[in-house]
C-alpha cells in the first residue's frame, strides 16, 4: 500500500511516500517560499524519483492545521483534489499532533506549539502511550504566557518543540525554568512521514467533508463577522 503525505500547513513543505510502514522517499524544505507554486512539482519529482505513479496510491493523509491559513488550504486543496481525482481515501491528521511526533521517543509530557502573533500559540499537550501519541489537553489558541504558567503547576518535565522557538525561547526559560526541556534544531521541524505514522490510527474521512482546522477565524472573517453583529445590533 503507497501513502502520499503532504505538509503545506506551516513554513517547512513537507512531502512523503510510503510503502506500508516504510518510507520510499521524501522532501522536506523549511524556506520561504511559494507552497502553491511549489507543492505540485515536488510531488511530481518525488513520483518520478520513487519510480510510481498516481494510480499506484492507496491513500493520501495531510495535515489540516493549524497554522498558517494559506498553507493550510494550500494543502488541504490538493490533498482532497488528488484523493477526489483517483477515488481514493484520505486522512486529515492536526500539524500540532504530526510536530509532536518528532519527540514521540520520550517519555515526557510533549508540547508542540506554532507562533500565532499577538503573543497567541496555537498548542496542544501530548504523551507516548504504546508507541503512539495520545493527546491530553484540546488544541487551543491562548496566550503563550499564560499556557506557560499553567503548565508550571504540573512541576513536571515538558519538551518544546515549534519551528518558531527562537521568537519564545526566552519566555519559555523564564516560566519553566530546568522543567523546560528544549531539543536540537532538527526536531523543530515537522516531517510528513510523521503524519503518516499519525494517520495509521486514523479512519479515513469523506473527501468533501474535510475542513481545515484552523483554532480561530481569519482576522478577515472575524472582523466581517463583527461588522454583521454590529449592523443587526444597531
Amino acid at each position: 500500500m503507497y501513502t502520499l503525505a503532504i505538509d503545506t500547513s506551516n513554513q517547512v513543505l513537507g512531502v512523503a511516500i510510503l510503502k506500508d510502514k516504510e518510507v520510499v522517499g521524501e522532501i522536506v524544505t523549511n524556506i520561504v517560499k511559494n507552497h502553491s507554486v511549489r507543492l505540485m512539482p515536488a510531488i511530481d519529482y518525488l513520483m518520478k524519483e520513487v519510480n510510481i505513479k498516481p494510480s499506484e496510491l492507496d491513500k493520501i493523509v495531510v495535515a489540516k492545521g493549524p497554522g498558517s491559513y494559506t498553507g493550510v488550504r494550500i494543502g488541504l486543496t490538493t490533498a482532497k483534489t488528488l484523493a477526489w481525482s483517483l477515488n481514493i481515501p484520505i486522512i486529515g491528521v492536526s500539524s500540532l499532533e504530526g510536530l509532536a511526533y518528532r519527540a514521540s521517543f520520550s517519555n515526557k509530557i510533549i508540547c508542540p506549539f506554532f507562533d500565532a502573533r499577538r503573543g497567541l500559540v496555537y498548542t496542544s499537550l501530548f504523551v507516548t502511550k504504546e508507541n503512539r501519541l495520545v493527546g491530553i489537553k484540546e488544541e487551543q489558541n491562548t496566550l503563550f504566557a499564560d499556557w506557560l504558567e499553567r503548565l508550571a503547576t504540573l512541576n513536571e518535565e515538558v519538551i518544546f518543540l515549534s519551528p518558531d522557538m527562537d521568537k519564545h525561547i526566552g519566555l519559555i526559560r523564564d516560566k519553566m525554568g530546568e522543567l523546560a526541556i528544549i531539543p536540537d534544531q532538527a526536531l523543530h521541524i515537522a516531517k510528513p512521514t510523521d503524519l503518516a505514522i499519525a494517520a495509521s490510527y486514523k479512519e479515513a474521512e469523506e473527501t468533501h467533508l474535510l475542513t481545515p482546522n484552523y483554532l480561530r477565524l481569519a482576522e478577515a472573517e472575524a472582523n466581517w463577522l463583527k461588522t454583521q453583529k454590529d449592523k443587526q445590533n444597531g
